[in-house]
């Protein structure tokens, strides 16, 4: 029989929580629902009133996993969802993550959490850029790291306050608070960031995805500044073999060029210490315009 857990008042069922999801340190399905609910104060307000898209990984990172935008079958009636309009598809919908009892049972399908540049409501006006700095092996994120440096001076030529997170995975994602733009004047304003990058360190940034260039350089990829993009929210959870968090940074920790690399475990104390380093994103009075 599923257990049944009241979460706010709602009642949520789980399920298989002892099932191991991350085989690297035996990390349990269980554990992953707890790593969420106990960061949600943090993860909240950056998945709050932003369509949600869903990585989805129930037997692992070895298992299958797959990209879901629309809502799970079984998704309850108290979740809330969004219009989000496809050209396939003019009343499609997608889910808003905007509670705890919604986080709860979003977790117990075991997802990584992906969102937009824009809110609902909104869609294809952004208010914050994003450039994911992507390392070609041999390269690693200490690469991404000095590319990162030039990139938030770069930002701050224009006006612009940069905020930084590992990816969770190989790289980094640079964030920035901008006054709501239309997602296609983003999109332009990034890839001439990432050509000019290109330009000033051509030993160590690409603007081109070309994979014959890659090894050894540090790939910029503005992207995820289209309106029909996504990127891993801060604080999720990543279908890695180890179960590593997209997670927060320090500018003082990317200037130190040492190995970044978070699991869920470190998030609560890194909290603890530092706060929400990304709530500048959230603060309106932070946001400027475009250049």
């Amino acid at each position: 029989m599923t257990p049944i857990t009241e979460v706010a008042g709602r009642k949520v069922a789980l399920s298989n929580l002892d099932k191991v999801i991350h085989p690297a340190t035996g990390t349990t399905k269980g554990e992953l629902v707890h790593y969420y609910a106990v960061t949600a104060e943090a993860l909240l307000p950056h998945l709050r009133d932003r369509p949600v898209s869903f990585l989805r990984y129930p037997d692992g990172p070895g298992g299958q996993r797959f990209f879901t935008k629309n809502p799970p079958p079984g998704t309850p009636s108290w979740v809330r969802t969004t219009p989000v309009p496809h050209s396939d598809d003019p009343r499609a919908r997608q889910v808003v993550v905007d509670d705890l009892p919604s986080l709860v049972w979003a977790a117990n399908l075991v997802v990584e959490f992906h969102t937009p540049q824009w809110r609902a409501g909104a869609p294809g006006i952004a208010d914050r850029l994003v450039l994911d700095l992507d390392p070609g092996p041999p390269a690693t994120v200490v690469e991404c790291c000095e590319a990162a440096l030039w990139l938030r001076e770069r930002l701050a030529a224009d006006g612009l306050s940069a905020y930084a997170k590992t990816s969770g995975a190989k790289g980094l994602h640079l964030l920035v608070p901008l006054a709501p733009t239309p997602s296609r004047e983003v999109s332009a304003y990034a890839k001439e960031l990432a050509k000019e990058g290109e330009a000033a360190l051509p030993g160590l940034v690409l603007h081109r995805m070309n994979r014959a260039l890659r090894p050894g350089k540090v790939f910029v990829d503005f992207s995820q500044n289209a309106a029909a993009k996504t990127t891993a929210a801060p604080y999720t959870l990543r279908a890695r073999p180890e179960p590593t968090v997209s997670t927060p940074v320090t500018w003082d920790e990317i200037a130190s060029g040492t190995d970044l690399g978070f699991r869920f475990d470190a998030i609560g104390p890194r909290l603890e210490r530092y706060g929400d380093l990304l709530a500048p994103l959230l603060d309106p009075a932070a946001a400027r315009p475009l250049p």
